[in-house]
């Protein structure tokens, strides 16, 4: 860490002090700067969450995750009006919903698999990694920001490139604030789909190739099926997607008012379109109304919705398929208000809509505690509550007449709750230091965070600012 650290700060300090100076840059001497000095900003997460409801095997089994995340930002003063930002995330995540894409093991020659356990297959874990390059430019009365950013991400099953910018006035002696952004992001799937449905597409419907050779097939009465016979199980749909994309463009909008010394208002609202493949590949959905069929130890069939079935899996009828586009609308508010010297309200709400039939409520509501000089605890609850998508249905209950179905549960109706405590270190005066880097502020949060369906999730993060020595930054 010391090192990455190390040269971070090389890399900060030495940008914007290779410039040459101009005869505007000296008579701007004593124009404040909108960053005074390079910072790095520090954040690292664990979550961990658990649940019965996964998607990837069709609305029931164990939804077991963990991961670990760290972003690093470097912001970077060029000159008195100009910043320029780098970001990074690396997440390594360990999930049951990805190894159950393949939920198959052959065990003493006896294929099994169940929803209740994560495989141990290669796509178990996995890392996703995003970056992001930012740059910004104050005009001389910091009245004016124009912005531009461009963005990469990558995991193995999904690649994104985005790009966008924004502008922001402020007027009325900077007490009001307008800001417009737009973004645009082109994705592309590398798909992953269920192990039964792509190998029954790759064998043109062979049940005695690849994974199903040898293997017994059962019925939901337990019996075993002639696979050559007239009534046998089959995929729904043979189009499993491999290499599809997905379009998303959004335009976002602000309005921020002091309102007195001690409050401030903020308004905002989103106009999102996405288009292309919008469902997620690796997601099963099942039918009510055909035969279920099963691989696996057909003596726990009955038992297949309990997580104490070890040993069968139901094979899937089809993959998540949802419309082509998709329109999103946010809109929401937030209201700061001080108190006095040791408390602060800070509230915040969203009305979400979109075309798949959800509508959602989100409150939330933050009080930090100032101790003393240096310490704040800031204790947050946040609630959640959602419609269900016109498309989503839980396990086994779609029909097969249907054209878009899924069983996610993150589309279903749901209540969700969050309670959070936090303490904070801040040190404006920069007296500790990491090599020559000085230490602003030191946090640590956690967050217990449930649904009413049963998913429940701690979320602990830890963060630190650094701000370059002001004795090793030279001011222009």
């Amino acid at each position: 860490m010391k090192i990455v650290l190390i040269i971070l700060f090389v890399f900060a300090w030495f940008f914007p002090n290779a410039q040459t100076s101009s005869p505007k840059d000296s008579v701007l001497i004593y124009k404040k700067r909108v960053l005074e000095h390079a910072e790095i900003d520090l954040l690292t997460s664990f979550y961990t969450q658990d649940g019965s409801n996964a998607a990837v095997t069709g609305g029931i089994g164990t939804e077991d995750l963990q991961d670990y995340a760290t972003n690093l930002t470097v912001s970077i003063p060029l000159n008195a009006d100009d910043v320029f930002t780098i970001d990074g995330t690396i997440s390594a995540y360990t999930s049951a919903s990805s190894s159950n894409v393949n939920p198959f093991t052959n065990i003493k020659d006896k294929m099994r698999g169940t929803p209740w356990v994560a495989s141990s297959g290669a796509s178990r874990s996995d890392q996703w990694i995003n970056g992001t390059l930012g740059y910004s430019h104050s005009s001389d009365d910091r009245n004016n920001v124009y912005s531009a950013n461009v963005n990469i991400a990558n995991e193995y099953d999904y690649k994104s490139f985005g790009f966008g910018g924004g502008y922001a006035r402020q007027f009325n002696k900077k007490n009001t604030e307008l800001g417009i952004t737009g973004s645009v992001y082109l994705d592309r799937w590398n798909s992953q789909t269920p192990m039964e449905l792509r190998t029954y597409v790759n064998n043109s419907g062979n049940l005695n190739a690849a994974l199903f050779k040898d293997v017994p097939i059962y019925d939901q009465n337990g019996l075993q099926i002639d696979k050559n016979g007239s009534v046998v199980w089959k995929a729904a749909n043979t189009y499993l997607p491999s290499d599809d994309k997905r379009r998303s463009y959004t335009l976002s909008l602000n309005f921020t008012q002091i309102l007195t010394q001690r409050s401030q208002i903020a308004l905002f609202g989103d106009f999102v379109l996405q288009s292309g493949w919008l469902a997620n590949p690796m997601q099963r959905v099942y039918f009510g109304d055909v035969d279920n069929y099963f691989i696996g130890d057909a003596s726990q069939i009955s038992n297949y919705r309990n997580n104490t079935n070890g040993g069968v899996f139901q094979l899937a009828d089809d993959i998540e398929r949802l419309p082509q586009q998709r329109i999103k609308l946010p809109i929401g508010l937030k209201y700061n208000l001080y108190i006095n010297e040791h408390f602060v309200l800070r509230s915040y709400y969203r009305y979400y809509y979109d075309d798949w039939g959800i509508s959602a409520h989100t409150v939330n509501l933050e009080v930090p505690v100032k101790l003393g000089e240096h310490w704040t605890i800031y204790p947050s609850y946040r609630f959640y509550q959602q419609t269900a998508s016109t498309y989503f249905a839980p396990f086994d209950e779609h029909l097969s007449t249907d054209t878009y179905y899924t069983s996610d549960y993150d589309l279903s109706g749901y209540l969700a709750n969050q309670f959070g405590a936090g303490i904070k270190f801040s040190d404006p005066f920069l007296k500790y230091h990491v090599w020559k880097i000085g230490l602003k502020n030191l946090y640590l949060n956690y967050a217990y965070y449930q649904r009413n369906t049963g998913l429940y999730a701690h979320i602990v993060t830890l963060g630190m600012k650094f701000v370059a020595d002001k004795s090793l930054t030279k001011q222009k």
